[in-house]
């Protein structure tokens, strides 16, 4: 069992900076490649961004690329998303999760857990 423990979310004046962290629970981590979601109230979950498991691509949703990054580092088992600019539609609660071994199409491919979700909510 692979535990997810997200963390750095808050509230932002828009146009301001966070980041996320997300902390696995086990040396596995490099086994898996690593995605943020997020669900606004009201709304359906949906993809954000996403680390592959070993080719270190990177997938990211039209209505963030230029805006946010994600970054893996494999050595303290953690994923981040590092968000710049952040808008009023950003507001939501993030969630990271964990493919095994996925290295394509990370926006629909499966995933086999899931953190807690951290919120973040941008004020206008």
């Amino acid at each position: 069992q692979v535990h997810l423990v997200e963390s750095g979310g808050g509230l932002v004046q828009a146009g301001g900076s966070l980041r996320l962290s997300c902390a696995a629970s086990e040396s596995i981590f490099s086994s898996y490649a690593m995605g943020w979601f997020r669900q606004a109230p009201g709304k359906e979950r949906e993809f954000v961004a996403a680390v592959s498991w070993s080719t270190e691509s990177t997938e990211y949703a039209d209505s963030v690329r230029g805006r946010f990054t994600i970054s893996r580092d494999n050595g303290k088992n953690t994923v981040y998303l590092q968000m710049n600019s952040l808008k009023p539609d950003d507001t939501a609660v993030y969630y990271c999760a964990a493919a095994y071994m996925a290295n394509y199409y990370l926006a629909t491919t499966p995933y086999d857990y899931w953190g807690q979700g951290t919120q973040v909510t941008v004020s206008s």
